[in-house]
């Protein structure tokens, strides 16, 4: 009986390189494929495009937002309603009837303050941090893509909802009195105060950034657009007055009631003086944000 033949090995298959790919050199220890898509160094486009797509691909930024142009709009519109139907002819003689967009502004900057604070904390929180920091390295440019995305998209959405808000205002308080805007009153009702709200909204991004916690972060801003303000309300005594007064004068409600020219105090900031207030602020929580950026590990 004849023993089986031994099989011969069989060679190794060719795989063919991809159209445009370039072949090993000859001699290569480890040849292999190419890919034709050519490589690129990263900058600072790439990395607003990143954000972008992750800002606007997340649920939770819609309903954050339409939360937001709901309150605005819904409560500017409701005041203008109640205000226009109850006030007789020229009850309003003299006044602005930009100022009734106050409070809208006011409870919808919670969302802007929300929305800020889960656009750096939430990564933190998920571990997707991780991810972005291996496709971007580099972390002070991952920070400063989330704050221009943040704060165009914080500006726009502001500023179309105040705008609306204004114009109908106005337009109901043609038959009662009330005094017509100059340039200067709707460039702060509208632009000024749009921008008062996005860096109000890009402080929050860098306190989330700062803590790496949802919850404490939002909480802690919470506190600081709420807490000078009530802590003010209640101190009676004659000996902290001073303290009062400064609490009432810069607290964030007083702030934005000066871009309606209705503060809360005779004295404090007037004018412009809220937006230099809020970007100082900005400007060096975010000094502090990129230094414990490249302390921390991820």
């Amino acid at each position: 009986m004849s023993s089986p033949q031994p099989q011969m090995p069989q060679a190794a298959p060719r795989w063919e390189a991809a159209p445009g790919a370039t072949h090993p050199a000859p001699g290569s220890a480890y040849p292999g494929y190419t890919s034709p898509i050519p490589v690129v160094r990263t900058h600072l486009g790439h990395a607003i495009a990143s954000e972008w797509t992750k800002i606007r691909s997340v649920r939770s930024t819609m309903w954050t937002l339409g939360v937001f142009v709901l309150l605005v709009v819904g409560i500017g519109l409701l005041t203008g309603v109640v205000v226009s139907s109850s006030s007789p002819d020229d009850a309003l003689a003299g006044e602005n009837a930009l100022s009734l967009g106050f409070f809208g502004l006011l409870l919808g900057s919670m969302c802007i303050i929300t929305l800020g604070v889960l656009t750096t904390a939430s990564e933190y929180g998920t571990g997707m941090v991780r991810t972005t920091m291996v496709a971007c390295p580099s972390r002070g440019r991952v920070l400063a893509a989330k704050a221009i995305v943040f704060f165009l998209v914080a500006f726009v959405v502001t500023l179309v909802s105040a705008s609306i808000v204004a114009f109908l205002h106005v337009a109901m308080m043609e038959g009662s009195g009330a005094a017509d805007p100059t340039g200067g009153e709707w460039l702060k009702a509208t632009v000024g105060i749009a921008l008062y709200i996005a860096l109000l909204g890009l402080l929050s991004l860098v306190v989330g950034s700062i803590i790496r916690h949802s919850a404490g972060a939002i909480t802690i801003m919470i506190g600081v657009l709420l807490a000078p303000l009530v802590i003010a309300l209640f101190m009676f005594s004659e000996s902290l007055a001073a303290v009062r007064d400064a609490l009432l004068e810069y607290s964030i409600p007083n702030q934005l009631s000066v871009f309606y020219a209705n503060s809360l105090s005779q004295s404090g900031p007037s004018g412009w003086d809220p937006l230099w207030i809020i970007l100082g602020v900005t400007a060096v929580a975010f000094g502090g944000a990129f230094a414990l950026l490249e302390k921390r590990d991820v």
